[in-house]
């Protein structure tokens, strides 16, 4: 199966991750497909708009790790290079070239967006979301750091904001994304292609060339971000194989708390009256993946 499609209409390009099975989770080829479509576009004029999507009700779900599971929680040896670190790069260049697109980019969700799917969300001009539509970062919670994405979603909600997601891992509903400012419209379940279509449309009154410039403008104003894709790795790589990650993925494996959750009893009655185990009733990790390949 073809994880990652590109279909062209006219001068506008639909770019969906296509893993259903996994709610469109980064793969490596998906990763390696989404940066090569980047790079075409940035060169190709005729190109005006791209949407980016996910197939099967759902958006995308984060980093897969499968193939990296043997390295979870387990030290690098010394000396060694840590493929972790090249494979999480790959997907801090995605974003990267994302945001460097000249032609308008409409995320268009529909069901989660985590993780990753998440900042993939933040490199965009503008983002669609249907009614059922959910959104988190939930690595913290899994023993992660939100590596890649954090700078991404630190320039598309603002300090404030952003803090309130990358360390929480709180999800939140369409409208909630709204009001954060990650989210332009929330549309009915069931009419993002109509409002996509009608989006589009409005935005053809804008001419390829001027709206290119525009954007490039408006990068000079926000300024450019701290290219931190070598830091982030590194510290997405060395989180992985730490002892917090393997704690944390292997409670959101069994779909209990991590054990960080835990609160220390606050007196020695409290120690009497709790139940063995502890537990602090906050329930299992934020659901969703980690942040990328």
């Amino acid at each position: 199966m073809n994880n990652f499609l590109v279909v062209r209409q006219g001068d506008t390009e639909r770019w969906t991750l296509n893993d259903p099975g996994s709610r469109n989770a980064l793969s490596d080829a998906m990763v390696v497909a989404l940066f090569e479509a980047c790079l075409r576009a940035q060169a190709d004029a005729s190109l005006r708009t791209v949407v980016l999507a996910g197939a099967g009700g759902a958006f995308c779900a984060g980093g897969s790790l499968g193939h990296f599971a043997s390295a979870i929680g387990q030290p690098l040896a010394e000396g060694a290079h840590d493929p972790l670190v090249d494979a999480n790069r790959a997907f801090g260049d995605v974003l990267h070239a994302l945001t460097q697109l000249p032609q308008l980019l409409v995320v268009a969700v529909d069901g989660p967006a985590m993780g990753g799917g998440f900042g993939l969300a933040c490199c965009a001009d503008l983002v669609l979301a249907t009614q059922r539509s959910v959104f988190a970062t939930p690595e913290v919670t899994l023993g992660l750091p939100p590596a890649q994405i954090a700078p991404y979603v630190w320039q598309r909600l603002g300090d404030r904001a952003a803090r309130e997601c990358l360390l929480s891992g709180r999800h939140h509903s369409a409208l909630e994304a709204q009001a954060l400012g990650l989210v332009n419209a929330v549309v009915a379940d069931g009419e993002l292609e109509a409002a996509l279509a009608d989006t589009l449309a409005r935005y053809r009154l804008a001419a390829p060339g001027a709206l290119a410039a525009t954007k490039q403008l408006l990068r000079r104003l926000h300024g450019p971000l701290p290219d931190l894709r070598d830091e982030a790795a590194i510290a997405f790589a060395s989180a992985l194989r730490g002892p917090e990650a393997a704690a944390g993925l292997r409670a959101f494996a069994r779909k209990q708390p991590a054990p960080w959750t835990d609160e220390p009893p606050r007196s020695a009655a409290a120690r009497v009256a709790a139940p063995p185990g502890g537990g602090s009733g906050l329930g299992r990790p934020g659901a969703g993946s980690t942040e990328g390949s």
